[in-house]
Order: structure tokens, then C-alpha cells, then sequence
């Protein structure tokens, strides 16, 4: 999604009105001043960091065969799926 431009005074006035729309709609906003960009708002990365994922996974339960198989079948037609799928915006209705 792209970010809207606004003014600074904009958003201070109306800033509730924005951190909603940022909120509830994703919406993104470049706030500029004296016509420079100086500013943006956004809603926060929710999830973990990729980064994360092999400390994560060591604190995990260990899987036995069977269950090691069943996920990777999973995995395997997850990402089958995948590739299948028409990528679309979630906003356009």
C-alpha cells in the first residue's frame, strides 16, 4: 500500500482520527514539513523476526518421525498451495 502525504498541522489536528486509520485499515502516512518529508506513520510489525527462528525453534518440543514426516508433508503442500494462488490486495474489494 502506499503512503499518503500529509502536513504535520494536519495530522497534529487531527491525530486521533489518524493513529485509527493506522490501526484499524493499515493505512501508511508520510508527514511532511516546510515540504520536506520528516516523518512517518505506521502500524507496527506484528509477528517475530526471521531472526528468531532458530532460538525459537531449539526451545521447541522435539518431533518424533511421524510427526516429522506429517509436517513436512504439510510444509510441502502449504507451499504447493502457494504457488497456486492469484497474489491480491486485501483493500480491493
Amino acid at each position: 500500500m502506499n503512503a499518503i502525504t500529509l502536513s504535520v498541522t494536519d495530522v497534529a489536528r487531527n491525530f486521533s482520527e489518524y493513529v485509527n486509520r493506522v490501526n484499524y485499515k493499515g493505512d501508511r502516512f508520510v508527514l511532511v514539513k516546510g515540504g520536506r518529508e520528516v516523518a512517518e506513520l505506521k502500524p507496527v510489525p506484528k509477528g517475530r523476526l526471521l531472526s528468531e527462528l532458530a532460538a525459537l525453534l531449539k526451545t521447541s518440543a522435539r518431533l518424533s518421525q511421524e510427526e516429522a514426516e506429517a509436517f513436512e508433508a504439510d510444509i510441502n503442500e502449504a507451499r504447493a498451495g502457494m504457488n497456486k494462488e492469484e497474489i491480491r490486495d486485501s483493500w480491493d474489494f
